[in-house]
């Protein structure tokens, strides 16, 4: 199975679900549909249609990431960033971090590859996931992210992230990554 959105009754809160329950809580995004995204690349390549003149996106990447304790980790940096996983690991003060594998990706997130996404902290928080993020998110007014799913993608305003990781009692680390 991949990671788009027909797919997504397979998972633990489908994207559609995701999206209801953000409309109820009376946060407001937009919605972007598009081919199924994979990479930063890919995402790149879309987002000339998604653009607001003057506004300052945070356009991201996601690492799902274990340490040797089977501890789990969201890592959301800005897409450009180059990152080291020795380093960022010893910024985290965790040892050595690895890349998750897919099941345990869809187990923990409650995504598949190519979807991974703040958004999946709905799932994320039950099984203790640790939400690491890029402290230049504070410079932006709009994230854009996936909705648990790879071909869809939501432009929220930073202060309606905020409210929704409030909302499923998750707050953030942030990372100091050192701005451009």
């Amino acid at each position: 199975m991949d990671a788009s959105s027909q797919f997504q009754d397979t998972l633990p809160v489908s994207s559609d679900a995701l999206l209801a329950q953000l409309e109820a809580w009376g946060l407001s995004y937009v919605l972007h549909d598009h081919v199924p995204l994979r990479t930063v690349e890919d995402a790149k390549s879309v987002e000339a249609g998604m653009e607001v003149p003057g506004e300052a996106a945070f356009r991201i990447k996601n690492l799902y990431l274990r340490d040797k304790k089977k501890r789990n980790y969201l890592v959301t940096l800005e897409q450009d960033r180059e990152i080291d996983l020795k380093a960022l690991g010893a910024q985290l003060g965790v040892g050595n971090l690895s890349f998750g594998s897919a099941d345990r990706l869809l187990e923990n997130l409650g995504v598949r590859p190519g979807a991974v996404t703040p958004l999946a902290m709905i799932n994320g928080a039950e099984k203790g996931v640790r939400f690491f993020m890029d402290d230049a998110v504070k410079d932006a007014d709009v994230i854009y992210m996936h909705p648990l799913v790879n071909d869809r993608t939501v432009a929220m305003e930073i202060s309606a992230l905020w409210a929704f990781l409030e909302k499923i009692d998750v707050t953030p680390e942030f990372l100091e990554m050192g701005r451009d």
